[in-house]
């Protein structure tokens, strides 16, 4: 297909352009196969726009006489409006638009035709890979082994090909396991604790069914991870009520009798459309500008967001407790295993573990939990909070995630290498990017895609040292203790970073945060200065001496 095909009207003049805290500009608009590109024809201060399709949410037409106005939604929860004169031209616009943001075949989308423009100095496809990770917890332990079961996706599609799971279990074992899990999502290490050998491990949910259905094989791997005489914790992400229901359609829960090292407890998070439901709600009350307090702090409440939050974060703490308080090893399911389990294996990890709170370590993490894990990026962050379409499998899984790691940052601005901006920045490239990191659902459509070979990495972009320095913490000081994060109701925000970026002006924020970055600087001067001048006190109290 032709993407000339689709744009009715390439180009148009006397375009009025309206942004929340602009000024009104008038320019030129042109279509592009992948982007819509607003140029003002203003001498003085010539403006640029340039807006992928794949971020558009939804567009609005209306019209006065033969003045036609489109309003576009983004993804990133932006709106902005282009005035239009000539209703033909209008209508053209707007059905190209629609369009080009909706294209069914991922190989249209714009990571497969984007050519960078900086120096690529890594392949971030080859950045995070799974026997890297091995071999830093072969240096800590040798009681674990990479098995490449998967390495066609033949036993469990949304898996990689590549697993880590105890050294004891064969693969036979393992292919026993995988059905009897969900989707055959079997038991995989998550995380190593290093202080006390104990781990985090993930999968589905077994298929135990009403007949309590049983599998030696999976019993004899889930309890490989336990030290002798120890206890471990299964941390389901469902309530009780939901999962005894799962059983009636062939799912389940490991039964006592059958796991009697294991407690389970049930941490209820929330899935699919009740999060979809819940962002609608949340951007729709920080559009809205009329509110008065109470209306405003009511709508806030009646999102449920913050509940949300508030949930997943709970969840991670338990774990981590578990984990690192408790000394017991830990497994975590929901129903599939992609999303909820996925939400607590990081964030238990960002407490736990100091790497996790670098930039590397943070990028390791969202490949290996979430990308590697199969975390359908491509279904959830399909729509955002702006479209009319209500598909069944749109949900901000991510987007809650990521507000849970800025909710921890708040809490710890010191412990974090990377900035708000970061998490921000993670956001975006979700729901729309140049990159090919987030299209695909699993490794097996991105493997059937070519991505490394057809697109661009997004790490090898934030790992130039141009980029990366814009996601620096300044108050960055390593610290290796583990993090307790409050989950507290009046500890937990709103992202303003995220929620209310588009509907207040930043301009300040901008100054104080360029003022602090000053401050700090200055510091590290002054603090360079008096280490040299303790140095020169100390040589010459020694030339004294002697």
């Amino acid at each position: 297909m032709e993407f000339a095909e689709l744009i009715k009207t390439p180009r148009a003049d006397n375009v009025v352009l309206h942004r929340p805290f602009y000024l009104a500009v008038e320019g030129t608009l042109c279509l592009t196969g992948h982007h819509l590109i607003f140029s003002s024809r203003r001498h003085d201060n010539a403006e640029e726009l340039w807006l992928l399709h794949s971020n558009i949410d939804s567009i609005e037409k209306r019209f006065v006489g033969s003045l036609g106005t489109i309003v576009i939604k983004c993804k990133d929860l932006r709106i902005i409006q282009l005035d239009i004169p000539g209703m033909e031209e209008c209508l053209n616009i707007a059905s190209s638009i629609e369009a080009l943001s909706t294209l069914d075949s991922v190989t249209l989308m714009y990571p497969f035709f984007y050519r960078p423009m900086f120096e690529i100095i890594e392949d971030g496809w080859r950045s995070f890979l799974p026997d890297q990770e091995f071999e830093l917890l072969s240096s800590v332990t040798d009681e674990w082994r990479l098995s490449c079961i998967n390495k066609d996706f033949s036993v469990c599609p949304s898996y990689p090909p590549v697993v880590i799971v105890p050294k004891s279990i064969d693969d036979e074992a393992l292919w026993k396991v995988a059905m009897f899990r969900h989707g055959s999502r079997f038991p995989v290490l998550s995380y190593y604790h290093k202080k006390n050998g104990m781990v985090m491990m993930r999968s589905s949910q077994p298929l135990t069914g009403t007949n309590g259905r049983r599998c030696k094989e999976d019993e004899k791997l889930i309890n490989a991870t336990l030290r002798p005489g120890k206890r471990g914790y299964i941390i389901d992400t469902r309530s009780l009520n939901v999962a005894q229901q799962a059983r009636a359609k062939g799912g389940g829960f490991e039964q006592e009798a059958h796991y009697p090292q294991w407690r389970r407890i049930h941490k209820c998070i929330e899935r699919f459309n009740i999060l979809q439901e819940s962002l609608i709600k949340l951007v729709e009350a920080c559009n809205d500008q009329s509110h008065n307090m109470d209306r405003w702090l009511s709508k806030l409440e009646a999102s449920n967001w913050l509940t949300h939050i508030k949930e997943i974060l709970t969840a991670a703490c338990l774990a981590a407790q578990c984990i690192d308080r408790e000394g017991a090893s830990v497994l975590v399911h929901g129903t599939e295993g992609t999303d909820s389990t996925l939400q607590v294996t990081s964030l238990a990890q960002i407490i736990l573990d100091p790497r996790c709170r670098t930039i590397r370590g943070f990028e390791s993490l969202v490949v290996r939990e979430w990308l590697q894990a199969g975390h359908p990026f491509q279904q959830r962050c399909a729509q955002s909070a702006y479209s009319n379409s209500k598909q069944k499998w749109e949900a901000p899984v991510f987007l809650l995630f990521l507000d849970c790691v800025w909710q921890i940052l708040r809490q710890f601005p010191c412990s974090f290498e990377f900035n708000e901006r970061f998490l921000i920045m993670l956001f975006e490239h979700a729901y729309a990017s140049q990159f090919g990191t987030f299209l695909g659902n699993n490794e097996n459509e991105r493997s059937k895609l070519k991505l490394p070979q057809k697109t661009m990495s997004l790490w090898s972009w934030v790992n130039s040292s141009d980029e990366l320095i814009k996601f620096q913490n300044p108050l960055f000081e390593a610290n290796s203790l583990v993090i307790w994060p409050s989950v507290a109701p009046q500890s937990l925000q709103l992202w303003e970073g995220v929620f209310l970026r588009w509907n207040r002006p930043s301009k300040f924020l901008d100054e104080a945060q360029e003022e602090m970055i000053n401050i700090i600087k200055y510091n590290k001067q002054l603090q360079a200065k008096v280490n040299a001048l303790r140095r020169q006190i100390a040589e010459m109290g020694t030339d004294d001496t002697m």
